[in-house]
């Protein structure tokens, strides 16, 4: 089988499609020197190609240590004691952690503070750090791991939320741990610990709940959603050396400056005494935000004299570490007896595992993201970050709109099949028009989403499909929210004598082509060639201030932060040069470190230079800043920066004897708003895609008694090559009404989101079997293909 992608470009002309945005153009220039927007390899190609790259996990430092850690057999325990003395005393043992050299340690965690560095009163998952040890090399670590012996007091263990959410069940966090909320407007509103075993809660409601009179149909489904891993290559690694004073940490994370905050917090130290390196990140998809090896790795440093120590996990730590959550979704629709939707109630019970970790930013996401791409007169929704004893859970490529999207689409199916429309029309009557608010007092929509599901649709041959031979097609859209809300980004830009330019931000590269495509924007504002842009090394110290390579932010935010300093710098260069040469920097043109004016002067910048500061020359530097601004009518408090959109269309065909799936086409699309890098874009959608193909059919991590049973890279199932349906096709749209730099827009979760319920439909188009459970295995769709379906369903008919 070869698995044949595709890739085009579709323009939208933006005056015609109206909505009151500003489409950025670029300067004019060469069709040889513009770089945004053409197929340019990647910055970072020579160097990975070549093995020359340097990842966190190649860091090496003089006399490094290395760390390993003792982790919980059990889901829940009381820690009655530890006893650590044989492994202290082995030779080549620098140091050894324990609860009782945590003194003066606080806990980490996104709203509510919650994880200890190591387990202190009880362990609360199979997993969870009881010990960790630094030795000479790892081989002598381990031994020391076996000599620590721990005496536990089994507790009692919930491994589901409806179990955990049950009063009479066990309290997994009897103490109250330190925490706060951001400010909510406009219908938004969130508490911490307002239930048995629930971290946090989120709710949001808008227009008048009288409207349920007006329905004529009011339909209830529940869908579930399955755990996922990150399965990023590069695992979690931090090297560290620290003493009481002084932190500095060469770490795998998405986030510097929030992991220096978080350190902070829990080392009780000032920011200026935390440095943070990063280099490039081998895969992170929304598991390297927060702290993750470091603060034991930064502990076991401070204990063993200030030696650098490194602690790289394992695969199968990674496991153990964080997941993506599992959620159960119970969703209440009414609508009109012809399909116009009216109300939408819903309750999300998001599984966090143990620890909070980034589950209460999750769920005020799968809250607010639960209208989905559509016009409700009517929205109450709730979502709780729901605590068990299993692995934490934390941010994942999608951050909640994945889960949304599932049960929000998946029941659109179910209510097309009730009222006897097609689902593909129902999704057109109903959805938003470009400009519309997403909900009071938010930004308007910026793709024009019936024109992306006509895209796909006849990218398949939806609407001449041939439903014989068990097979079948679905059309689906996913919507988030994007760019991170009231997020901050700067940058620095700065040109040496002979014009070579170096950028200086934070956004950390992880395989998604950030570098490169902020080097492309730096380039094009200079009139510069890309070639002559280098990307600094991450290093807070130095480094301007960005909230973290996530929510994707990058291109948008941090695209504007890296803009606005390139397009300051320039203005600098030209005002100085206007000086220098008599010229007026108002219309003067700054073209590869030459000035150029519109009657046709040319001024050599480096001569001047040169004369002017003396033969060592100089450096020209200007900063850049975005923000959004603050919003009272918005309810997350600021108005959304841009909404990341996936369209997706599948077909399938299914064995009514075994259950099993085969998708045969897959086609995805996302809005990019202005291309910045083609194939970069395209990377994105697609590797978004395969990804959406594993939750939809193979990916799951499976529990049994609070044990994880695939825990590891053999025994948990990703999709291989020859899972790729035989088309896989990816559509690049432009349709010009992004917030970032010359119109673009963030890429690389949108086209995750409508994969699974696309595939859910094309099977139910295909054999009549309605999945409301992920992965949809072939036990699943086999036992759905069963008498008694979901119920109020009628059958398909079928051609």
């Amino acid at each position: 089988m070869t698995a044949t992608p595709e890739s085009f470009t579709h323009n939208v002309d933006s005056d015609a499609a109206g909505g009151g945005y500003t489409v950025y153009s670029l300067p004019t220039v060469s069709p040889d020197k513009r770089v945004t927007g053409r197929d340019l390899p990647r910055a970072d190609a020579a160097v990975k190609v070549t093995g020359k790259a340097v990842y966190n996990t190649d860091i090496v430092r003089p006399g490094m240590l290395h760390a390993k850690v003792l982790r919980s057999p059990h889901a829940h325990a009381r820690i009655v004691s530890i006893d650590a003395s044989a492994a202290g005393a082995l030779d080549g043992v620098t140091a050894v952690l324990t609860r009782n050299e945590t003194d003066g340690l606080g806990c980490y965690g996104t709203m509510v503070k919650d994880q200890p560095v190591v387990a202190t009163d009880a362990v609360r998952y199979v997993g969870d750090i009881v010990a960790a040890v630094a030795a000479v090399d790892e081989r002598t670590a381990l031994a020391a791991l076996d000599l620590i012996q721990v005496e536990y007091e089994i507790l009692p263990a919930v491994f589901d939320v409806d179990e955990a959410l049950d009063p009479s069940s066990p309290t997994i966090h009897p103490l109250e741990p330190r925490g706060g909320l951001p400010p909510y407007r406009n219908g938004a509103s969130a508490s911490l610990r307002i239930d048995h075993n629930v971290s946090y809660e989120f709710r949001y409601s808008t227009g008048s709940p009288d409207v349920w009179e007006e329905c004529d149909h009011i339909f209830e489904d529940t869908f579930l959603f399955s755990r996922m891993n990150h399965m990023h290559l590069e695992p979690f690694v931090t090297v560290a050396e620290a003493t009481d004073e002084q932190i500095e940490v060469w770490t795998a994370t998405q986030s510097p400056f929030n992991l220096r905050q978080e350190l902070g917090h829990v080392f009780n130290l000032p920011e200026n005494r935390i440095r943070v390196h990063v280099a490039l990140l081998g895969g992170a998809f929304g598991a390297k935000n927060g702290p993750k090896a470091d603060p034991v790795a930064i502990r076991l440093s401070q204990l063993s004299g200030g030696r650098p120590v490194r602690f790289c996990m394992s695969t199968e730590e990674g496991f153990l570490t964080v997941s993506q959550h599992a959620a159960k979704l119970i969703v209440k629709a009414g609508v009109k007896a012809d399909g116009t939707f009216v109300a939408r109630k819903s309750t999300v019970l998001l599984d966090s595992g143990a620890y909070a970790e980034h589950s209460p930013a999750v769920a005020e996401k799968a809250g607010y993201r639960m209208p989905g791409a559509y016009r409700w007169q009517h929205i109450d929704t709730v979502c709780k970050a729901v605590t068990t004893n299993t692995v934490p859970a934390g941010a994942m490529r999608g951050f909640g709109a994945t889960q949304t999207t599932w049960a929000g689409e998946r029941q659109i199916d179910l209510i097309a099949q009730r009222l006897g429309i097609d689902p593909y029309a129902l999704r057109l009557k109903n959805l938003k028009k470009l400009g519309e608010e997403f909900v009071p007092g938010d930004a308007g929509i910026d793709s024009d989403l019936a024109e992306g599901m006509r895209l796909v649709a006849d990218a398949i041959g939806y609407h001449s499909r041939d439903r014989s031979a068990n097979r079948g097609m679905g059309v689906c859209v996913g919507l988030k929210d994007s760019g991170g809300g009231n997020k901050p980004a700067m940058a620095r830009v700065k040109v040496t004598a002979n014009g070579d330019v170096f950028l200086n931000c934070a956004l950390t590269e992880m395989g998604q082509g950030g570098h490169s495509a902020l080097s492309q924007i730096v380039a094009d504002v200079l009139r510069t060639s890309r070639d002559r842009v280098v990307y600094t090394r991450i290093d807070t110290d130095h480094t301007p201030f960005d909230q973290g390579t996530n929510a994707s932010s990058g291109v948008v935010v941090m695209g504007q932060a890296v803009r606005n300093a390139a397009e300051n710098l320039r203005r600098q260069v030209l005002e100085w040069a206007g000086e220098q040469f008599a010229i007026d920097s108002a219309t003067a043109v700054l073209d590869d470190w030459t000035v150029r004016t519109p009657t046709g002067e040319v001024y050599p910048l480096l001569p001047q230079i040169m004369e002017f500061f003396g033969h060592t020359g100089f450096e020209f530097s200007a900063d850049g800043y975005y923000k959004v601004r603050s919003d009272a009518d918005a309810p997350l408090a600021a108005r959304c920066v841009f909404y990341e959109i996936g369209w997706a269309a599948a077909e399938v065909e299914v064995d009514p004897e075994t259950g099993r799936v085969t998708v045969l086409q897959l086609v995805v699309s996302g809005d990019a708003g202005k291309v910045i890098n083609k194939i970069g874009c395209r990377g994105q959608d697609e590797g978004a895609a395969v990804l959406g193909l594993a939750q939809a059919l193979f990916e799951e991590m499976r529990y049994e008694n609070g044990e994880l049973l695939n825990a590891e890279a053999l025994l948990y199932r990703v999709p291989l090559a020859e899972d790729l349906p035989e088309r896989f096709v990816s559509i690049t749209q432009e349709q010009g009404h992004g917030a970032g730099p010359f119109g673009a827009k963030g890429m690389g979760e949108g086209g995750m989101l409508p994969i699974a319920p696309a595939i859910a439909q094309a099977i139910a188009d295909a054999v009549g079997a309605q999945l409301t459970e992920l992965p949809m295995t072939p036990e699943r769709v086999f036992r759905a293909l069963s008498p008694g379906g979901v119920p109020g369903l009628p059958p398909l008919s079928h051609a």
